[in-house]
């Protein structure tokens, strides 16, 4: 395991995001999104085969040879944590680790907005972080559980597949629990995480109707939810969840959902002038009106009413893009890149702003 830690220690050293192992190719570390691969032996498949037995965990070399890829996190003393995905490729192993800093970074390093502190201070319902992969979603996530901690008394308690942040009691009490390690199962964790007595509940990621079904009572019952799920944007989101169900309960889903949404945040991760990454936000609250529009199932009415409801602290992909390039932090060509409507961006850069009708506002 020596070179392997040594591969491990470089990809910290060298501001690393993830780090790709397979055999018969070099290894390759992704830093600031770009795959770049490093000097070092080329993997064999007897080498790896020793680092994949080597790093799993005892109760997960079962379901590993079971089912040929297993998840979980990897920690190395004096180093940090890595999310890990042991997978086959060709009929030989591969890695695909994530590297997490140990220390939660704060709102404002993240470059997160004050509306995401007041959905953090929720007394009750659900909030979620969405957007796709690498998005940042759960580096968010543990912001907020981090913010909540350092000032308020709460029992918190986390589902996660596997844990990525460590958390240290301030104010809070936090329990982490990892599915395979502490519970057999998400289904098994959520049937039983009502007893413990929590104020926060927080699910490493909304998978399916089961997962949804459990976080709605929660909330029905006077407890904050936090997860994230896979979307693009904001109203995208309550599409996606009305997915899980049958075609037969969405109504009553639909309408269980807009009482006990809080509000949702989807990111986009978008590089700085300083060749950083910052995210642009889209940020739904469940407004009177946002409430309504989900009762009566006019979803798609849902992105003008964000773009509209700034009172509300609501914002739209590409006002925070806007804002992103007016205060100087990202040029207007990245800002076009992440756009969700990339043609109303360039107007608005040249002074026209347009409404959902195609009005002129400004």
């Amino acid at each position: 395991m020596e070179l392997f830690n040594k591969i491990l220690k470089a990809a910290v050293d060298g501001g690393a995001s993830d780090i790709h192992i397979k055999v018969g190719t070099p290894v390759v570390f992704r830093i600031s999104r770009e795959l770049i691969s490093i000097d070092c032996p080329i993997p064999t498949e007897q080498w790896l085969n020793s680092v994949v037995d080597g790093m799993t965990p005892v109760h997960m070399k079962k379901k590993l040879d079971e089912d040929r890829e297993v998840d979980f996190s990897y920690n190395v003393p004096g180093m940090g944590r890595f999310r890990t995905n042991v997978f086959q490729q060709r009929g030989t192993w591969a890695l695909a680790m994530r590297y997490v800093k140990s220390t939660v970074p704060s709102f404002e390093q993240l470059g997160l907005l004050e509306q995401i502190k007041g959905l953090a201070e929720s007394p009750r319902g659900i909030v979620m972080v969405a957007g796709s992969t690498g998005s940042g979603k759960s580096t968010t996530l543990a912001a907020m559980i981090e913010h909540v901690n350092a000032n308020f008394k709460k029992h918190i308690v986390t589902l996660e597949d596997p844990i990525e942040f460590v958390f240290e009691d301030n104010q809070s009490v936090i329990e982490q629990r990892e599915i395979g390690l502490d519970t057999a199962s998400f289904y098994g964790a959520l049937k039983h995480v009502l007893r413990q007595d929590p104020d926060i509940i927080m699910l490493g990621e909304m998978r399916d109707a089961v997962t949804f079904t459990a976080a709605m009572s929660a909330a029905d019952t006077g407890h904050l939810v936090f997860s994230t799920l896979h979307t693009t944007t904001a109203a995208q989101s309550i599409t996606r969840i009305l997915d899980f169900f049958k075609a037969d309960d969405r109504e009553q889903i639909r309408r269980q959902l807009a009482g006990c949404l809080r509000g949702v945040i989807c990111q986009r991760m978008v590089p700085t002038v300083e060749g950083k990454m910052t995210p642009a936000l889209e940020i739904m609250t469940n407004s009177p009106l946002i409430k309504k529009m989900i009762e009566e199932n006019r979803l798609d009415k849902l992105t003008a009413a964000i773009e509209t409801g700034g009172d509300d602290g609501m914002l739209t992909f590409n006002q925070s893009l806007f804002n992103l390039v007016k205060a100087g932090r990202v040029t207007e060509k990245e800002a076009l890149a992440k756009a969700s409507n990339p043609q109303a961006l360039e107007m608005n850069f040249k002074g026209i702003f347009l409404n959902e009708g195609g009005r002129i506002v400004g």
